[in-house]
């Protein structure tokens, strides 16, 4: 049975590289729910800024204009919150994102280094093979001519 050259390098490169994008995957739902999270505050915001100055009315209205603003307000600060702590997931996700791409580049870049000394090892093997050609053949071309005297 053929033995593979760095099976179980291979096999460590798979599972980061699985890992990797398991990260990469968390870290675009963690950027997608804080992006979610701040157009929710610029909604609420926006909202907040066009609610009406109270000019005129009864104070059933006033109280009742007084009420929406508050829990608008509090809405925000709930949204801020929540936004907040989608901000720091996501920067959690990118570091460990950044970590497991980190740990994949480095077994990736030992596959390619021992692939080419690999590479190497088998053009000197085939270089030494050519220079033994290149002897016998000369050898039979002096024979062929008389051969030297010794």
């Amino acid at each position: 049975m053929a033995r593979i050259p760095d099976a179980g390098l291979m096999a460590v490169a798979r599972v980061r590289g699985v890992r990797e994008s398991d990260s990469r995957q968390g870290l675009r739902t963690a950027w997608d729910e804080y992006r979610a999270a701040q157009t929710k505050v610029d909604e609420l915001r926006a909202q907040l800024a066009r609610a009406d100055d109270f000019v005129t009315g009864s104070a059933p209205e006033f109280q009742a204009l007084r009420q929406t603003v508050a829990m608008l307000g509090d809405a925000l600060i709930a949204a801020e919150d929540a936004r907040d702590a989608a901000q720091v997931i996501s920067q959690s996700a990118y570091a460990r994102w950044q970590y497991d791409r980190t740990r994949l580049a480095a077994v990736e870049m030992l596959l390619d280094r021992r692939a080419t000394e690999r590479r190497a090892e088998m053009d000197r093997a085939e270089a030494r093979q050519l220079d033994d050609v290149a002897v016998q053949r000369w050898l039979r071309d002096r024979d062929a001519e008389g051969g030297v005297a010794s």
